[in-house]
């Protein structure tokens, strides 16, 4: 047999064994350029120096784009609040995750008969808004109502499932502040 070249093969004479590789020291693994970092690693390493009363302070630029859409949140932007409420999401399921792996394995219960955080909370993101016709009377806990883009965000987020009834679509109305406003899905029973 002669040696000579086949299609896209090399001479016989030139070829390796079988089960011998050409590159004993198989290839060569890739290094990371020492010192390169992405563009927003760079941004996101810097520091400000902001006044807080009177007084300077060296913040990260990511505490500063919180403190951005916190005061955005608080001026009623509804994109700044949504991300605030991830915020609270994101926080609360770390400090549950937490509790779990500090917690002793027995079982415990924790009831709390103030849920007054949650509602501040819903009034200081304005999902809810106190219902007037109730300041007038004296309870425990201050009677709200849903605010209407919050019901019709909820309304909006309905996926299949059964029509709406009668029953339901005065429930809702009852309990939002302008239901005259809402944007009612097609298909509810009459």
């Amino acid at each position: 047999m002669k040696d000579k070249p086949t299609r896209g093969k090399p001479p016989v004479s030139g070829r390796f064994r079988k089960g011998r590789s050409g590159n004993p020291g198989g290839r060569p693994k890739s290094r990371a350029v020492p010192g390169t970092s992405s563009a927003i690693e760079v941004i996101m390493g810097r520091t400000l120096t902001v006044m807080r009363n009177g007084t300077p302070r060296e913040i990260s630029l990511e505490e500063a784009l919180q403190q951005r859409t916190w005061q955005e949140a608080l001026g009623g932007n509804r994109s700044a609040q949504r991300e605030v409420l991830k915020w609270i999401i994101k926080r609360e399921k770390y400090l549950a995750a937490e509790e779990r792996r500090k917690s002793p394995k027995g079982a415990t219960s924790l009831f709390s008969d103030d849920p007054g955080n949650a509602d501040d909370a819903l009034l200081l993101l304005e999902i809810t808004a106190l219902d007037p016709t109730h300041e007038d009377y004296d309870e425990p806990r201050p009677q709200m109502l849903l605010e209407p883009w919050a019901v019709q965000a909820a309304l909006g987020r309905r996926r299949g499932g059964h029509k709406l009834k009668a029953d339901d679509v005065s429930e809702i109305r009852r309990c939002t502040r302008d239901p005259d406003s809402l944007h009612w899905p097609k298909g509810i029973e009459e």
